[in-house]
């Protein structure tokens, strides 16, 4: 029932205004927008933000806090307050909704990853519009996690979708900054290294964690699991629909003709990376080009802490060209530096080239 799904982010500037009040107009574009896709038999999942700028705004705060334990309380607030709008938005076109709250752990366990797509799954076959968030109340990693950017397009690629639309407040990519007159707006997006030259810079709203290059990252990590992607504005009435359609409007993403299994995407994006690994210039080569595990004898150096099964980066000159899941515990890897023979110390299966 997942495949064929479109999964849509809306970000928190996007439904909140500057003080912290949703914008009934947009729920109910973005709702109306969903109603005709599951309609015409096109699974929806949403993963709207705004649960700690609606809770920040039913307190008469106007500006996002930096305190870790107030974000998580005004989510604790907000999340209630943000499923109802969706309830009431979703109902008014004859839908009804579930949440799903995930955090970064999740994902982070192959476990939890399939079990989210599990539950996922069975929603979208009971018929209701799955509505995911972040756990902020007790998530300490989704301050700083793209505003639930890389969220989405995770779940767009757990899903199989065919489509992610990350609605902003922008409608697309433009070559700078889109306030400067001079801005050309991109259309389409078909080799990711065009993205290396724009101008791009970190600014966001007060409420939201993202901006422009976290809608990047997601649209890049979609794109490698051979899901589209859109980056539209969720201001433009039938942006939904229209990037469902593949008409113009945004900035479109081309799937990778040649996309990662789940697990690698798990491996690659999944798991958090708690060390390095420094290899010669041999192995580097043998890696990349022939697509060989990563053996001991290639090993430099072993950096960080970790244990058996956590992922680790592989590097040449301090710079990663792969990250793989680790064999060993950084202490018994460093016995191993150097040493000839057949000891992996990342198996190919579990490694992934950047």
């Amino acid at each position: 029932m997942s495949r064929g799904a479109v999964v849509v982010k809306i970000g928190s500037s996007t439904l909140v205004d500057a003080r912290g009040r949703a914008r009934p107009r947009v729920f109910a574009q973005v709702a109306a927008d969903v109603a005709a896709l599951t309609g015409a038999g096109t699974p929806v999942v949403l993963v709207s933000s705004g649960a700690i700028a609606m809770g920040l705004g039913s307190l008469g705060r106007e500006q996002r806090s930096r305190r870790l334990p107030e974000l998580q309380a005004a989510s604790a607030i907000g999340q209630s307050l943000l499923l109802r709008r969706w309830e009431a938005a979703l109902g008014r076109n004859g839908l009804r909704c579930a949440q799903v709250l995930l955090t970064v752990g999740d994902i982070h366990r192959r476990d939890g990853y399939l079990n989210a797509r599990r539950t996922l799954e069975t929603l979208l076959r009971w018929g209701r519009v799955p509505v995911v968030n972040e756990n902020d109340s007790t998530a300490t990693d989704e301050i700083t996690f793209g505003d639930n950017d890389a969220l989405a397009a995770q779940v767009a690629v757990l899903l199989k979708a065919r489509l992610l639309v990350l609605l902003t407040d922008i409608d697309g990519l433009h070559d700078r900054d889109p306030r400067r007159p001079d801005a050309v707006p991109i259309a389409e997006v078909d080799d990711h290294r065009l993205l290396e030259r724009l101008e791009l810079d970190g600014s966001r709203s007060s409420w939201g964690s993202g901006g422009m290059r976290s809608k990047l990252v997601a649209a890049e990590m979609a794109s490698t699991g051979g899901v589209a992607a859109v980056i539209a504005s969720g201001h433009r009435s039938g942006a939904l629909a229209a990037a469902a359609a593949g008409a113009a409007g945004g900035t479109r993403f081309k799937p990778d003709p040649r996309p990662l299994s789940a697990y690698k995407l798990w491996v690659r994006y999944g798991k958090p990376v708690h060390g390095r690994l420094e290899v010669d210039a041999g192995a580097r080569r043998a890696v990349v080009g022939n697509g060989t595990s990563l053996l001991a004898v290639g090993l430099l150096a072993v950096e960080g802490s970790f244990a058996a099964g956590d992922a680790v980066h592989i590097c040449r000159s301090g710079e990663p060209f792969a990250v793989g899941i680790s064999r060993y515990a950084a202490a018994d890897l460093r016995q191993l530096v150097g040493t000839r023979g057949v000891d992996e110390a990342v198996h190919r299966d579990n490694l992934v080239v950047l």
